[in-house]
């Protein structure tokens, strides 16, 4: 079974929107921190978003009012919502999430999901 999923990535014009998901499974007893990730081609990878479990949230400069995250505790799952695409969004996108299990924390990062902002 696949720790993260993540959904909702594709292609989109500038100025649209995309709303990405990643949700966790397996036997989890709580989640702590949840972020987004995303990295360019030819760039290091970069924190676009992070909640803690409390519900506080942080962004990256460069997506602060253009972008929220969100969190299901019932469903495990974070969610980016990401409005005013511009073309340097355009980046694989990873979510991080740190499981609590009963062996122990676990840190894992989703597959990617490829984000394109282009016309």
């Amino acid at each position: 079974q696949v720790p993260l999923v993540e959904s909702g990535g594709g292609l989109v014009q500038p100025g649209g929107s995309l709303r990405l998901s990643c949700a966790a499974s397996g036997s989890i007893v709580s989640i702590n921190g949840m972020a987004w990730y995303r990295q360019a081609p030819g760039k290091e990878r970069e924190l676009v978003a992070v909640i803690t479990n409390g519900g506080s949230t942080k962004y990256a400069y460069s997506v602060k009012g253009r972008f929220t995250i969100s969190r299901d505790n019932a469903k495990n799952t974070v969610h980016l919502q990401m409005d005013s695409l511009k073309p340097e969004d355009t980046a694989v996108y990873y979510c991080n999430v740190a499981v609590i299990r009963t062996t122990g924390l676990y840190d894992y990062w989703g597959q990617g999901t490829q984000v394109t902002v282009s016309s």
